[in-house]
């Protein structure tokens, strides 16, 4: 078994050009990135005021096809904005799948609220609408006009899926489901800018929906994120709570409520603006990428390269193997590529059975429990790690 993995990461090196070390996702940038960014160094525009910031959100909309996109610091920072603008409040519950990167509950958590997970599905590693449903009625009871949890007294007030590595999830029926129970779509697409559902954008569904713009996903600011809204009132009250809640003022600091300051610098900005130029290149790679990969185990038992959804179209943010745990153990895989020199990670551990959340309200999880030792990313920088310049 060991020769036969040593073999697969002597491939996946050759990939990419037979180098020393393959990392999981690595930045691609070049001449635009250094233009832009010193841009901003030589005009001293690098803080939270510029150019960039708005023509960065601007571009973002018009990419996602959104009214408005609002630039924030982070993924998870633009997620808790999401859920307090979309109503979420202290002593809710909010619907999210419990295997998923931990700022979705971390972002609940901040509002006082708690995490209520539910399972995945096998077709897309997201939310399954179709469990989602059978746990409502199992545990749920509308009482004036809003959902509850028969078993804790609370209101449950939102639902928010998360693209996994940028497979949509199956968005119609759990639209559905919302209007049924009264539930908020809140999007969590940090990881699928560029990944479409029948044709639309991930991210515009629901009420509210985020971006990430991390060091490894498919477009960088660094360190970034961003709140995609059709709710022209929403993207005012977002940017306002995210700039600190200041009042417009040529120099008296007043604020009229508590906010936070969220602001993503023109910097990032900047970076982001010449890296969203790049994006269809980057899909167009990813695809190629995973064509080679496909490839390269159509032949290997035991072992399969997930692929999208028949109604969505991915940006195969991460590729991802389905290793079947009759033929390997996940961490020998894992412990082997590594030693080889190929980056190659799990899947998050679920959140319930973390520490901070083990307490929370949970459905049946038997897609996640089985799904989590099967699933293996590898490295899945766009093909050759060129620029698109």
């Amino acid at each position: 078994m060991s020769n036969q993995w040593q073999h697969i990461a002597k491939s996946i090196k050759s990939i990419y050009g037979n180098k020393d070390f393959v990392p999981l996702h690595e930045p691609t940038f070049g001449d635009k990135e250094l233009q832009y960014v010193t841009d901003c160094i030589q005009t001293g525009w690098v803080s939270s005021v510029g150019k960039y910031v708005d023509d960065f959100e601007k571009r973002l909309a018009d990419f996602t096809g959104v009214k408005r996109a609002v630039a924030v610091v982070n993924g998870t920072a633009a997620l808790h904005i999401a859920l307090k603008i979309a109503g979420v409040q202290a002593n809710d519950e909010v619907f999210i799948p419990s295997l998923t990167f931990i700022a979705t509950a971390n972002a609940v958590s901040y509002l006082q609220a708690i995490p209520h997970f539910v399972d995945v599905s096998k077709q897309t590693l997201g939310l399954d609408p179709y469990k989602l449903e059978e746990h409502i009625q199992a545990i749920g009871i509308i009482d004036n006009g809003q959902l509850k949890n028969k078993r804790t007294g609370r209101i449950i007030r939102a639902v928010a899926p998360m693209h996994t590595f940028g497979h949509s999830v199956d968005l119609d029926p759990l639209i559905e489901i919302c209007e049924r129970y009264h539930l908020v779509l809140v999007e969590d697409a940090a990881e699928s800018l560029g990944s479409y559902y029948k044709g639309k954008h991930t991210g515009g569904f629901g009420l509210v929906g985020v971006l990430s713009f991390n060091g490894n996903k498919i477009i960088t600011t660094g360190g970034g994120g961003a709140i995609l809204t059709n709710n022209e009132r929403l993207a005012d009250y977002a940017k306002h709570i995210t700039t600190t809640a200041k009042n417009p003022h040529r120099w008296e600091f007043t604020h009229d409520e508590v906010g936070y300051n969220y602001r993503m610098p023109n910097l990032n900005a900047a970076l982001g603006c010449a890296q969203l130029e790049k994006i269809v290149g980057f899909q167009k790679s990813k695809r190629l990428l995973t064509e080679q990969y496909e490839k390269l185990f159509e032949s290997i038992k035991g072992v399969q390269v997930f692929t999208e959804p028949s109604f969505g179209k991915s940006n195969y943010w991460l590729q991802t193997l389905l290793v079947d745990e009759d033929h390997y153990d996940r961490d020998f895989v894992l412990e082997t590529l590594n030693s080889e020199g190929v980056m190659a990670r799990p899947i998050w551990t679920p959140l319930d059975e973390l520490k901070p959340y083990s307490h929370c309200p949970k459905a049946d999880l038997s897609a996640t429990r089985k799904l989590k030792n099967r699933i293996i990313n590898i490295p899945s920088t766009p093909l050759g790690g060129k620029s698109n310049d």
